[in-house]
């Protein structure tokens, strides 16, 4: 196992010591950064949104996003979250709603189902005309590489959809690396911060949870992900929020996870 202790940094981790066989890793804030998120992703959505719901409306996926957004919706009026109305009456009145709500959704970095799935579907279109790239801080594609012909099974958890995720791995600024990444978990698997999320990626993943390695930049999925029984590592990228990493060890760097040969 990982030891764990209150150390703020560690130079190795044996991978083969430590039983690792897959390793689980978040995106925003971990392998790529958080600005390119919140000030690249975020922005264009919000810009495209309305014209991409115009010209998808009558798709069958995006009806079923707009029916996951409706839902989520219902949930927030109960709750006297005092979301934007939404209004059922023509396409273009149901559409301008949706609009508002989804700005109002992103404005709140909600981990809504809807709002991801259709993120990652305005996205393929920023991706596909090669307004987006991504961009991955410098040791994590030489990592990737390392781990899969060390044979270990890669993955991503992420409250983006694993759609999104997909586009970001076949349009980063270094190639489509998505030949690197072996399964993509997004909140259809669970919440980051449940417990229960780990255990049911384990299981689809045919590992004991401790044969799984999660790496991410927040405290509250690591210990979600520890009680699950699965190995954790707190990533502390430039620009994250500053945090405490309670009794989870820090790197600042894929490379201080080394595999023996």
């Amino acid at each position: 196992m990982i030891s764990r202790g209150r150390s703020d940094k560690i130079t190795s981790i044996d991978l083969n010591r430590a039983r690792i066989r897959a390793i689980l890793l978040d995106i925003e804030g971990t392998i790529t950064p958080i600005a390119f998120v919140h000030e690249v992703l975020f922005p264009y959505a919000r810009s495209h949104v309305g014209n991409y719901l115009a010209s998808h409306f009558g798709d069958a996926e995006t009806q079923a996003d707009i029916t996951r957004l409706r839902q989520e919706h219902a949930i927030d009026v109960d709750h006297d979250h005092k979301p934007p109305m939404l209004i059922n009456e023509s396409p273009h009145d149901q559409i301008e709603s949706i609009v508002s709500y989804v700005h109002w959704l992103i404005e709140r970095d909600r981990k809504s189902t809807g709002l991801k799935s259709l993120q990652g579907k305005i996205w393929r279109q920023g991706y596909t005309d090669g307004t987006l790239k991504a961009p991955l801080f410098a040791d994590v594609a030489p990592a990737l590489v390392r781990w899969r012909n060390a044979g270990l099974k890669i993955c991503i958890f992420s409250s983006g959809s694993s759609v999104a995720q997909q586009l970001l791995f076949a349009h980063t600024e270094l190639g489509d690396l998505t030949h690197l990444i072996d399964r993509y978990f997004d909140t259809t698997t669970g919440l980051k911060t449940a417990t229960d999320s780990y255990r049911q990626i384990a299981s689809a993943l045919r590992r004991a949870e401790e044969e799984v390695l999660f790496i991410s930049d927040l405290v509250a999925e690591l210990d979600a992900a520890s009680a699950a029984g699965v190995q954790t590592l707190l990533c502390i990228r430039p620009g994250n929020p500053a945090q405490g990493g309670g009794w989870h060890q820090v790197i600042r760097n894929f490379d201080e996870i080394p595999l023996t040969t």
